[in-house]
């Protein structure tokens, strides 16, 4: 079974759990925060599906991850499957402060984010964040960087880049906007072979699409480790000590970077209709659903797998 340090540290945190594995969770249904990012739109809809069949229905709260993790605190949310990390320490942290929530760690391996340009830029030479105001460099991307959501935590990233001129970003024109304004600013240079530099991450479709780069950020502008993130299961305290079996399949579902780009890919980009995508991923990784069902029975009480496989 695929563990992390922090995985196994929440699977040592669940072991009081241990006694009840076999009782019955409380819960009947359960509420995940799901902002609107075609990445945990995806992964919640694979667990949606999951759930159904072993006695367990589900709802979508279309909210903000900082928002997200005020519900996870209060309660009136259970589970966030997006909780990237450093993007929303400040929200992650406070949350953890009060000891609200339960982290079950990485859901993702191999997730990144940062300076990001086009297969073709990268092909030219420009590898590092550094780079982007060499005078030649910074009149072919026309002095111009392309970034999300005014306000979110990857926006002050920039804009604190901007104010300390890391990089020479000082006096570049930042233009933010939705992640599909964002994106459809990026296809428009990349059909015409312009230079483009723009906030990327991975997993998301515009890996594969725009054969995108992520560029070496020494100054860590968007974190340590070049930009390499957790994206992390979150799950309200009261939640995770009244509900074992769920908290065991929560704990298990672990996916690639390149299979959440991929379904990504099919929803965000394809625009193929969601239930169809998270059922088609979940019938073509039959040994990925194994292991999220490792030891998890029906809320009745029965072998989870077999429930699953009859259901697609």
């Amino acid at each position: 079974m695929r563990r992390t340090t922090t995985r196994l540290m929440a699977a040592l945190a669940l072991l009081p759990l241990a006694a009840h594995a076999f009782a019955t969770d409380d819960a009947t249904q359960v509420s995940f925060v799901t902002p609107p990012w075609p990445g945990v739109t995806v992964k919640t809809e694979i667990m949606a599906q999951i759930l159904e069949p072993l006695g367990y229905s589900s709802e979508r709260q279309a909210l903000s991850s900082t928002v997200g993790y005020t519900t996870l605190q209060t309660g009136d949310s259970d589970v966030f499957l997006a909780g990237w990390l450093p993007a929303q320490q400040s929200s992650y942290d406070a949350a953890m402060d009060d000891g609200t929530i339960v982290d079950l760690g990485n859901n993702v391996t191999g997730a990144r984010m940062g300076f990001a340009v086009p297969g073709y830029v990268f092909d030219a030479g420009v590898t590092s964040a550094e780079q982007l105001d060499d005078p030649e460099n910074r009149k072919r991307f026309g002095g111009r960087y392309y970034s999300i959501e005014t306000g979110s935590t990857v926006s002050d990233f920039i804009h604190a880049a901007k104010r300390h001129d890391t990089y020479g970003l000082g006096d570049w024109e930042l233009l933010e906007s939705s992640t599909p304004g964002m994106l459809s600013a990026v296809r428009s240079a990349y059909d015409e072979k312009r230079w483009v530099a723009f906030y990327g991450w991975t997993p998301h479709w515009m890996v594969p699409e725009f054969d995108m780069h992520i560029l070496d950020d020494p100054a860590g502008i968007y974190g340590e480790n070049q930009g390499r993130s957790d994206v992390r299961t979150i799950v309200a305290k009261p939640f995770s000590e009244a509900n074992p079996n769920l908290m065991r399949l929560l704990d298990q579902f672990v996916l690639s970077a390149e299979q959440q780009s991929d379904f990504i890919r099919e929803y965000g980009l394809a625009e193929r209709e969601l239930e169809t995508v998270a059922r088609e991923w979940l019938q073509a990784h039959p040994d990925e659903l194994a292991d999220f069902l490792e030891g998890v029975t029906t809320r009745d009480g029965e072998p989870g797998l077999e429930a699953i496989k009859a259901s697609l």
